[in-house]
């Protein structure tokens, strides 16, 4: 399963890494990782609207997009749309961050899974 990662570099600029989550037979209930730690949950909706320039992420989380889409810019002017179903695995907690913009004027939802 190929999730994207969101990291900060060594140029203090947030970068994008494809990252493959392990996937093993586990016959009739379909493939599974590993288990991974979490300490909490969070739901969230986003406005049409919504234009958050540079910042950081508040911790170490993993972002499930369950309807609409995010556009999201990193330090070299790379942009990536994340919709539904798509899994971004957010740690760029220092540096410049990252820019994430509203699609096409729509809604979002997601949930945040936090690591820290």
């Amino acid at each position: 399963m190929n999730i994207t990662r969101l990291y900060t570099g060594s140029d203090n600029e947030s970068h994008f890494e494809d990252i493959e989550i392990e996937l093993e037979d586990a016959g009739d209930i379909g493939h599974l990782s590993e288990k991974l730690d979490a300490t909490g949950i969070i739901f969230r909706h986003t406005d049409p609207d919504y234009d958050f320039t540079w910042h950081n992420a508040p911790q170490r989380q993993y972002i499930i997009m369950l309807d609409g889409a995010v556009d999201v810019e990193v330090g070299d002017g790379s942009v990536r749309r994340f919709s539904t179903g798509d899994v971004l695995f957010v740690e760029d907690t220092t540096g410049r961050g990252h820019i994430s913009r509203a699609v096409n004027n729509q809604p979002r939802t997601s949930v945040f899974v936090t690591v820290d």
